[in-house]
Protein backbone atom coordinates (compact mmCIF):
# COMPACT_ATOMS: atom_id res chain seq x y z
CA UNK A 1 0.00 0.00 0.00
CA UNK A 2 2.82 2.38 0.82
CA UNK A 3 4.94 1.66 -2.03
CA UNK A 4 1.54 2.32 -4.47
CA UNK A 5 0.66 5.60 -3.02
CA UNK A 6 4.53 6.99 -3.07
CA UNK A 7 3.94 5.62 -6.90
CA UNK A 8 1.21 7.64 -7.54
CA UNK A 9 2.62 10.64 -5.42
CA UNK A 10 5.20 10.29 -8.25
CA UNK A 11 2.87 9.93 -10.66
CA UNK A 12 0.44 13.29 -9.84
CA UNK A 13 3.81 15.39 -9.51
CA UNK A 14 4.91 14.14 -12.98
CA UNK A 15 1.44 14.96 -14.04
CA UNK A 16 1.30 18.45 -13.30
CA UNK A 17 4.67 19.11 -14.32
CA UNK A 18 3.84 17.85 -17.75
CA UNK A 19 0.92 20.12 -17.77
CA UNK A 20 1.81 22.94 -16.42
CA UNK A 21 4.94 23.33 -19.13
CA UNK A 22 2.39 21.58 -22.45
CA UNK A 23 0.33 25.01 -21.11
CA UNK A 24 2.65 27.54 -20.95
CA UNK A 25 4.50 26.70 -24.23
CA UNK A 26 0.88 26.20 -26.09
CA UNK A 27 -0.23 29.29 -24.95
CA UNK A 28 2.95 31.07 -25.97
CA UNK A 29 2.53 29.66 -29.38
CA UNK A 30 -0.77 31.30 -30.21
CA UNK A 31 -0.12 35.18 -31.90
CA UNK A 32 -1.12 38.01 -29.90
CA UNK A 33 -0.21 38.65 -26.25
CA UNK A 34 -1.98 40.23 -23.09
CA UNK A 35 -2.00 43.91 -24.48
CA UNK A 36 -2.46 43.59 -27.92
CA UNK A 37 -6.22 44.27 -27.20
CA UNK A 38 -5.66 47.45 -25.94
CA UNK A 39 -5.66 49.85 -28.70
CA UNK A 40 -4.50 52.94 -27.28
CA UNK A 41 -1.93 51.83 -25.53
CA UNK A 42 1.35 53.23 -26.78
CA UNK A 43 4.65 50.72 -27.68
CA UNK A 44 6.30 52.67 -25.20
CA UNK A 45 3.82 51.90 -22.49
CA UNK A 46 3.27 48.30 -24.00
CA UNK A 47 7.10 47.57 -23.41
CA UNK A 48 7.22 48.66 -20.14
CA UNK A 49 4.15 46.50 -19.05
CA UNK A 50 6.03 43.67 -20.98
CA UNK A 51 9.53 44.45 -19.22
CA UNK A 52 7.70 44.79 -15.81
CA UNK A 53 6.50 40.85 -15.90
CA UNK A 54 9.09 39.49 -17.70
CA UNK A 55 7.45 38.98 -20.52
CA UNK A 56 10.09 40.36 -22.98
CA UNK A 57 12.82 37.61 -21.78
CA UNK A 58 13.27 34.41 -23.70
CA UNK A 59 10.55 31.96 -23.33
CA UNK A 60 12.43 29.67 -22.11
CA UNK A 61 13.91 31.87 -19.37
CA UNK A 62 10.20 32.62 -18.53
CA UNK A 63 9.50 29.13 -18.16
CA UNK A 64 12.36 28.38 -15.62
CA UNK A 65 11.57 31.42 -13.82
CA UNK A 66 8.05 30.37 -13.71
CA UNK A 67 7.99 27.18 -12.71
CA UNK A 68 10.44 28.57 -9.82
CA UNK A 69 7.97 31.02 -8.49
CA UNK A 70 4.67 27.90 -8.51
CA UNK A 71 7.57 25.88 -6.10
CA UNK A 72 7.29 28.73 -3.59
CA UNK A 73 3.64 29.12 -4.03
CA UNK A 74 3.59 32.39 -6.09
CA UNK A 75 1.33 32.10 -9.16
CA UNK A 76 2.07 35.70 -10.27
CA UNK A 77 -0.18 38.77 -10.32
CA UNK A 78 -3.26 39.18 -12.82
CA UNK A 79 -1.99 40.97 -16.17
CA UNK A 80 -5.25 42.51 -16.71
CA UNK A 81 -6.62 42.73 -12.95
CA UNK A 82 -4.46 44.94 -11.61
CA UNK A 83 -3.11 45.03 -8.18
CA UNK A 84 -4.73 41.40 -7.72
CA UNK A 85 -2.19 38.13 -7.27
CA UNK A 86 -3.53 35.12 -9.33
CA UNK A 87 -3.84 32.97 -6.02
CA UNK A 88 -6.00 35.46 -4.26
CA UNK A 89 -8.45 35.37 -7.59
CA UNK A 90 -8.72 31.34 -7.30
CA UNK A 91 -8.93 31.24 -3.35
CA UNK A 92 -11.49 33.64 -3.41
CA UNK A 93 -13.49 32.39 -6.89
CA UNK A 94 -12.54 28.85 -6.29
CA UNK A 95 -15.12 28.46 -3.06
CA UNK A 96 -18.39 29.04 -4.92
CA UNK A 97 -17.53 27.07 -8.25
CA UNK A 98 -16.83 23.82 -5.44
CA UNK A 99 -19.80 24.61 -3.23
CA UNK A 100 -21.94 24.25 -6.69
CA UNK A 101 -19.82 21.14 -7.43
CA UNK A 102 -20.18 19.32 -3.89
CA UNK A 103 -23.89 19.61 -4.28
CA UNK A 104 -24.27 18.53 -7.63
CA UNK A 105 -22.14 15.37 -7.32
CA UNK A 106 -24.26 14.90 -3.64
CA UNK A 107 -27.42 14.85 -5.94
CA UNK A 108 -25.98 13.16 -8.51
CA UNK A 109 -24.72 10.06 -6.03
CA UNK A 110 -28.37 10.13 -4.10
CA UNK A 111 -30.68 10.47 -6.89
CA UNK A 112 -28.42 8.09 -9.47
CA UNK A 113 -27.51 5.17 -7.65
CA UNK A 114 -31.10 4.59 -6.14
CA UNK A 115 -32.93 4.78 -9.35
CA UNK A 116 -30.20 2.96 -10.65
CA UNK A 117 -30.87 -0.13 -8.54
CA UNK A 118 -34.60 0.54 -8.82
CA UNK A 119 -34.23 0.37 -12.81
CA UNK A 120 -32.37 -3.23 -11.88
CA UNK A 121 -34.81 -4.72 -10.33
CA UNK A 122 -37.77 -3.52 -11.97
CA UNK A 123 -35.69 -5.04 -15.28
CA UNK A 124 -38.25 -5.12 -18.61
CA UNK A 125 -41.27 -3.59 -16.96
CA UNK A 126 -42.73 -0.11 -17.42
CA UNK A 127 -40.57 1.90 -14.51
CA UNK A 128 -37.39 0.55 -16.30
CA UNK A 129 -38.16 1.27 -19.89
CA UNK A 130 -38.88 5.11 -18.31
CA UNK A 131 -35.70 5.09 -16.53
CA UNK A 132 -33.70 4.43 -19.60
CA UNK A 133 -35.32 6.91 -21.40
CA UNK A 134 -34.16 9.88 -19.12
CA UNK A 135 -31.14 8.42 -18.73
CA UNK A 136 -30.40 8.25 -22.41
CA UNK A 137 -31.54 11.84 -23.54
CA UNK A 138 -29.71 13.27 -20.29
CA UNK A 139 -26.63 11.60 -21.51
CA UNK A 140 -27.44 13.04 -25.24
CA UNK A 141 -28.40 16.45 -24.15
CA UNK A 142 -25.33 19.11 -22.99
CA UNK A 143 -25.62 20.71 -19.87
CA UNK A 144 -25.91 24.47 -21.58
CA UNK A 145 -28.89 23.24 -22.96
CA UNK A 146 -30.00 21.64 -19.88
CA UNK A 147 -29.52 25.13 -18.12
CA UNK A 148 -30.92 27.13 -20.94
CA UNK A 149 -34.20 25.40 -21.18
CA UNK A 150 -34.45 25.28 -17.47
CA UNK A 151 -33.34 29.31 -17.55
CA UNK A 152 -35.94 29.89 -20.28
CA UNK A 153 -39.22 28.00 -18.94
CA UNK A 154 -38.97 27.63 -14.93
CA UNK A 155 -37.14 31.62 -14.94
CA UNK A 156 -38.41 33.22 -17.81
CA UNK A 157 -42.07 31.63 -18.28
CA UNK A 158 -43.25 30.23 -15.22
CA UNK A 159 -41.35 32.71 -13.05
CA UNK A 160 -40.70 30.35 -10.58
CA UNK A 161 -37.14 30.67 -10.09
CA UNK A 162 -34.56 33.16 -10.23
CA UNK A 163 -31.90 33.43 -13.22
CA UNK A 164 -28.95 35.49 -11.79
CA UNK A 165 -26.61 35.34 -9.10
CA UNK A 166 -26.08 33.50 -6.79
CA UNK A 167 -27.73 35.06 -2.83
CA UNK A 168 -30.44 32.89 -1.97
CA UNK A 169 -31.31 28.73 -1.78
CA UNK A 170 -33.43 28.99 -4.69
CA UNK A 171 -30.71 30.70 -6.77
CA UNK A 172 -28.72 27.12 -6.71
CA UNK A 173 -31.57 24.77 -7.82
CA UNK A 174 -31.13 25.27 -11.59
CA UNK A 175 -27.29 25.63 -11.93
CA UNK A 176 -27.24 22.66 -9.64
CA UNK A 177 -29.42 20.68 -11.57
CA UNK A 178 -27.97 21.54 -14.80
CA UNK A 179 -24.95 20.44 -13.48
CA UNK A 180 -26.02 17.51 -12.09
CA UNK A 181 -28.07 16.40 -14.91
CA UNK A 182 -25.54 14.56 -17.08
CA UNK A 183 -23.79 12.98 -14.53
CA UNK A 184 -27.07 11.51 -12.79
CA UNK A 185 -28.49 10.00 -15.64
CA UNK A 186 -24.86 8.35 -16.37
CA UNK A 187 -24.49 7.07 -12.85
CA UNK A 188 -28.36 5.64 -13.83
CA UNK A 189 -27.55 3.94 -16.82
CA UNK A 190 -24.16 2.36 -14.97
CA UNK A 191 -25.74 1.16 -11.40
CA UNK A 192 -28.38 -0.20 -13.55
CA UNK A 193 -25.64 -2.76 -15.35
CA UNK A 194 -23.61 -3.33 -12.81
CA UNK A 195 -26.33 -4.25 -10.38
CA UNK A 196 -28.01 -6.68 -13.28
CA UNK A 197 -24.47 -7.93 -13.41
CA UNK A 198 -24.52 -8.37 -9.76
CA UNK A 199 -27.96 -10.10 -9.59
CA UNK A 200 -26.87 -12.76 -11.50
CA UNK A 201 -24.14 -13.90 -9.65
CA UNK A 202 -24.10 -17.52 -7.67
CA UNK A 203 -23.74 -15.80 -4.57
CA UNK A 204 -26.71 -13.63 -4.87
CA UNK A 205 -28.89 -16.98 -5.74
CA UNK A 206 -26.95 -18.97 -3.10
CA UNK A 207 -28.07 -16.11 -0.48
CA UNK A 208 -31.88 -16.36 -1.78
CA UNK A 209 -31.32 -20.07 -1.52
CA UNK A 210 -30.28 -19.61 2.19
CA UNK A 211 -33.46 -18.13 2.51
CA UNK A 212 -32.33 -14.16 3.10
CA UNK A 213 -34.68 -11.37 2.65
CA UNK A 214 -34.28 -9.80 -0.82
CA UNK A 215 -33.88 -6.51 0.67
CA UNK A 216 -31.06 -7.88 3.10
CA UNK A 217 -29.64 -9.65 -0.06
CA UNK A 218 -30.21 -6.44 -2.06
CA UNK A 219 -28.26 -3.93 0.25
CA UNK A 220 -26.03 -6.20 1.93
CA UNK A 221 -24.66 -8.05 -0.63
CA UNK A 222 -25.51 -6.53 -4.22
CA UNK A 223 -25.19 -3.27 -3.38
CA UNK A 224 -21.88 -3.46 -2.23
CA UNK A 225 -20.58 -4.74 -5.42
CA UNK A 226 -22.79 -3.05 -7.82
CA UNK A 227 -21.64 0.54 -6.62
CA UNK A 228 -17.96 -0.24 -7.16
CA UNK A 229 -18.31 1.37 -10.93
CA UNK A 230 -19.82 4.45 -9.55
CA UNK A 231 -16.74 5.05 -7.43
CA UNK A 232 -14.75 4.67 -10.17
CA UNK A 233 -16.73 7.13 -11.70
CA UNK A 234 -16.26 9.67 -9.00
CA UNK A 235 -13.00 10.98 -10.55
CA UNK A 236 -13.75 11.85 -13.85
CA UNK A 237 -17.52 12.97 -12.53
CA UNK A 238 -15.56 15.20 -10.11
CA UNK A 239 -13.94 16.71 -13.17
CA UNK A 240 -16.56 16.98 -15.10
CA UNK A 241 -18.82 19.19 -12.33
CA UNK A 242 -15.72 21.23 -11.75
CA UNK A 243 -15.07 22.60 -15.62
CA UNK A 244 -18.59 22.15 -16.78
CA UNK A 245 -19.48 24.72 -14.04
CA UNK A 246 -17.51 27.31 -16.77
CA UNK A 247 -20.52 27.09 -18.56
CA UNK A 248 -23.06 26.99 -15.66
CA UNK A 249 -21.55 29.98 -14.10
CA UNK A 250 -21.59 32.19 -17.46
CA UNK A 251 -25.48 31.21 -18.04
CA UNK A 252 -26.65 32.33 -14.94
CA UNK A 253 -24.12 35.15 -13.99
CA UNK A 254 -22.30 32.82 -10.74
CA UNK A 255 -19.48 34.72 -9.42
CA UNK A 256 -16.97 31.76 -9.60
CA UNK A 257 -14.24 30.56 -10.75
CA UNK A 258 -15.74 29.35 -14.53
CA UNK A 259 -15.93 32.87 -15.43
CA UNK A 260 -12.60 34.19 -14.37
CA UNK A 261 -11.25 31.54 -16.65
CA UNK A 262 -13.29 31.89 -19.19
CA UNK A 263 -12.18 35.52 -19.09
CA UNK A 264 -8.77 35.01 -18.74
CA UNK A 265 -8.34 33.21 -22.20
CA UNK A 266 -10.29 35.97 -23.61
CA UNK A 267 -8.24 38.84 -22.32
CA UNK A 268 -5.34 36.62 -23.12
CA UNK A 269 -3.89 36.76 -19.03
CA UNK A 270 -1.21 34.64 -19.16
CA UNK A 271 -0.57 34.14 -15.32
CA UNK A 272 -4.12 33.89 -14.74
CA UNK A 273 -4.40 30.96 -17.15
CA UNK A 274 -1.50 29.06 -16.22
CA UNK A 275 -2.92 29.32 -12.55
CA UNK A 276 -6.23 28.27 -13.18
CA UNK A 277 -4.70 25.49 -15.41
CA UNK A 278 -2.10 24.43 -12.97
CA UNK A 279 -4.68 24.56 -9.88
CA UNK A 280 -7.50 22.65 -11.32
CA UNK A 281 -5.16 20.13 -12.85
CA UNK A 282 -3.68 19.57 -9.13
CA UNK A 283 -7.51 19.38 -8.14
CA UNK A 284 -8.25 16.39 -10.58
CA UNK A 285 -5.31 14.54 -9.86
CA UNK A 286 -5.54 14.36 -5.82
CA UNK A 287 -9.08 13.64 -6.55
CA UNK A 288 -8.46 10.45 -8.76
CA UNK A 289 -5.75 9.81 -6.57
CA UNK A 290 -8.29 9.95 -2.86
CA UNK A 291 -10.94 7.33 -5.24
CA UNK A 292 -8.21 4.99 -5.77
CA UNK A 293 -7.50 4.92 -2.53
CA UNK A 294 -10.88 4.31 -1.08
CA UNK A 295 -11.62 1.97 -4.29
CA UNK A 296 -9.40 -0.12 -1.92
CA UNK A 297 -10.90 0.32 1.38
CA UNK A 298 -14.76 -0.96 -0.50
CA UNK A 299 -13.19 -3.72 -1.90
CA UNK A 300 -9.93 -5.26 0.03
CA UNK A 301 -10.23 -7.73 -2.53
CA UNK A 302 -8.11 -4.95 -4.94
CA UNK A 303 -4.84 -5.51 -5.13
CA UNK A 304 -3.51 -2.28 -5.62
CA UNK A 305 0.24 -1.96 -7.54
Amino acid sequence: MAKYICKRLFMAVLTVFVVATLTFFLMNAVPGGPYEAEKSISPQAKAALEAKFGLDKPLFTQYVTYLKNILHGDFGPSLKQRGRNVIDIILTKFPVSAKIGIISVMVSLLVGVPVGCIAAVNRGKVSDSAIIVIATVGIAVPSFVVCSLSMYFFGVKLRWLPTVGLTTWKHYIMPVFSLSFYPTTYIVRLMRSSMLDVLGQDYMRTAKAKGVSRAVSLFKHALRNAVLPVVTYLGPMMAYTLTGSFIIEKVFTIPGLGGEFVSSITNRDYMMIMGTTIFLATLMVAINFLVDIVYKFIDPRINLK
